[in-house]
């Protein structure tokens, strides 16, 4: 009797030098959560603790290779996507996840398209092609407020005021279910605000104090929410699961440069998954 396939998760993002977002960082939580995952690189960027300072992009030529070439030869157990640098790497991605997308593999959407420092990642003119292309995909999409009102057109304004239209026009541009976190935000709650068809779920933590940014936990949520559908957590679960995993790892975070801290990827999770299936 040949031995259980391992459970993979696969996280298609950019690379960040500092190991504290993009693919590193989702490696890093996929291993926490049990996992070996694999990945593939959409942009290099140039970065540290202290921000942003380049992105140079993949060519979309050996994106597409990539990502052919590991897709016939494994079989995600769930997918996530996070930094795409222009609208020809949205297609590329696009094109690669729709099978996969088809055949009910979990794909978690988390759409980047401004550095916590405040560089633009994703250029303006390719957020149509990102929501006509990929959102559709997304089992869940994971904006916080401002990309939530970026993708919909909405101010931001509007959004912290009253979520659920929001919620309401992601979900008919063809996300089936969508996440916008408000770790960001302010009072003494972090509360990220789930849409499904059918109802809205409130998630809500004691809002972690800050004396100092914390690089990375939107990548880390939407990895430790991936690496648990990988293992067939429920939805609901596998969100509440991941805020757990992220607040304990932002109570954690320790500063590695001058600029922003990084998360504790060593805080224990409570979830017991399962490897291989």
């Amino acid at each position: 009797m040949s031995p259980p396939r391992p459970v993979v998760p696969l996280t298609i993002a950019g690379s960040d030098p500092s190991g504290g977002a993009g693919l590193q960082a989702d490696l890093k939580v996929f291993l926490r959560f049990g996992l070996s995952g694999a990945a593939v690189p959409t942009a290099w960027t140039v970065q540290s603790p202290s921000g942003v300072h380049a992105v140079h992009a993949m060519d979309p030529g050996h994106l597409k290779a990539q990502l052919d070439a590991l897709l016939r030869d494994v079989r995600p157990a769930a997918v996530k996507v996070g930094m795409l640098p222009d609208g020809r790497s949205v297609r590329a991605v696009a094109r690669a996840l729709s099978p996969l997308a088809g055949r009910d593999i979990p794909i978690v959407v988390d759409p980047v398209l401004v550095s916590s420092s405040g560089r633009r990642l994703l250029p303006e003119e390719d957020v149509a092609t990102y929501v006509r292309l990929l959102v559709p995909l997304a089992t869940l999409l994971t904006p916080n407020v401002d990309e939530a009102a970026e993708l919909t057109g909405m101010s931001r304004a509007d959004v912290r005021r009253d979520t659920e239209p929001v919620l309401r026009a992601l979900l008919r541009k063809g996300a089936r279910n969508v996440l916008v976190k408000g770790g960001h935000g302010g009072g003494q709650e972090s509360v990220d605000i789930l849409g499904t068809k059918e109802e809205v779920v409130l998630f809500a933590m004691p809002r972690v104090p800050r004396r100092r940014a914390v690089h990375g936990t939107g990548c880390a949520l939407s990895a430790a929410i991936c690496a648990l559908l990988a293992q067939g957590a429920p939805l609901e679960d596998a969100i509440q699961l991941a805020k757990e995993f992220v607040t304990a790892a932002i109570k954690g975070a320790r500063p590695i440069g001058r600029g922003s801290r990084q998360l504790d990827f060593t805080v224990p999770v409570a979830f017991e998954g399962r490897g291989a299936e």
